[in-house]
């Protein structure tokens, strides 16, 4: 009995050699479909030779198929947070500055006490003036631009580096080729006999500060002291790591992911980000972050420091 089945037997093992050869094939005549992963995704952008923060002006969403999906978006809206990603972003001229196309991804409409846009600078372009008793603060993810203060100094201005304009300070950003730039402004909540004044760095200039019962790399790119009432943090995560802390705070928070990629809970939601997304977080937001892929997770935060709620 068994050596009459042995010729069946061998066929069907015939059979299934092929059908899982044809399935696992490359050619695109496979039987199963497959989007390429996101790991394969993030480790040849890293064996290559992008620049820094490359992501950020050239999102990529996974699998592939879906960035000409009509109508889909990731980007969400509640009232105590709000996760806005690049596929939904509109640009349109920004006002007071020349060649220049703004897309605003946090403002007091949401409920903020500040903005967050990106400016994208083109040839020949040149910034405006933040309103009133408004302070200003850029950083660079592309390109290169010149400042320039009221007292004609200039600084060159590259990928990674940044400034902060103190309310009511001439100044001027331009731009010959091209640049991209986050920008944070807000009205500035003054304290009798401090002031603060302009600062230019970059963030490799900054450094790392002690984080306990945290994993996470800090740099903190404005002072701590009393006169300025936000601070700007770079937190860095290698892949794997996480807040161990769960927060829930008065502070508000606007984020930009530079690098990488993880999930983010903004309240009873998870979020899967990556490079180029934004995020506000309203006080009292629960909120938590783990990376995820196979390089590090780089955000740049917003925070409002030193200031009593009331």
């Amino acid at each position: 009995m068994l050596t009459s089945s042995l010729p069946s037997l061998l066929l069907l093992l015939s059979l299934s050699s092929n059908f899982l050869n044809v399935a696992l094939s490359d050619d695109g005549g496979g039987l199963f479909c497959s989007a390429p992963s996101v790991f394969e995704t993030e480790t040849a952008a890293s064996s290559s030779s992008k620049p820094l923060y490359w992501k950020v002006t050239n999102p990529t969403l996974s699998p592939s198929h879906l960035q000409d999906l009509p109508g889909f978006t990731r980007s969400v809206y509640k009232g105590d947070h709000a996760l806005i990603t690049p596929e939904s972003h509109v640009f349109s001229p920004l006002p007071g500055w020349t060649n220049t196309l703004g897309a605003y991804l946090i403002t007091p409409a949401m409920g903020s006490h500040f903005v967050m846009y990106l400016a994208k600078m083109q040839e020949n372009s040149k910034s405006g003036l933040p309103p009133n008793d408004v302070e200003r603060f850029l950083f660079v993810v592309q390109g290169s631009a010149t400042l320039t203060n009221a007292s004609g100094a200039h600084h060159q201005l590259m990928v990674d580096s940044y400034a902060y304009l103190a309310p009511n300070s001439k100044h001027s950003l331009e731009c010959d080729a091209s640049a991209t730039l986050v920008v944070f402004e807000r009205r500035y909540s003054p304290l009798e006999n401090h002031f603060t004044k302009q600062i230019v760095g970059s963030t490799d200039q900054q450094p790392l500060l002690e984080t306990p019962g945290e994993v996470f790399e800090l740099r903190k790119l404005l002072p701590p002291s009393l006169p300025y009432d936000f601070n700007i943090h770079i937190m860095d995560f290698q892949p794997g790591e996480f807040l161990n802390v769960k927060e829930v705070h008065y502070n508000q928070h606007g984020l930009l992911l530079l690098e990488g990629q993880g999930i983010y809970r903004l309240g009873d939601s998870w979020y899967p980000v990556q490079s180029g997304d934004a995020i506000w977080m309203a006080p009292f937001v629960p909120q938590w972050y783990a990376a995820l892929g196979k390089t590090r997770s780089r955000y740049l935060l917003y925070k409002d420091v030193n200031r009593n709620p009331l």
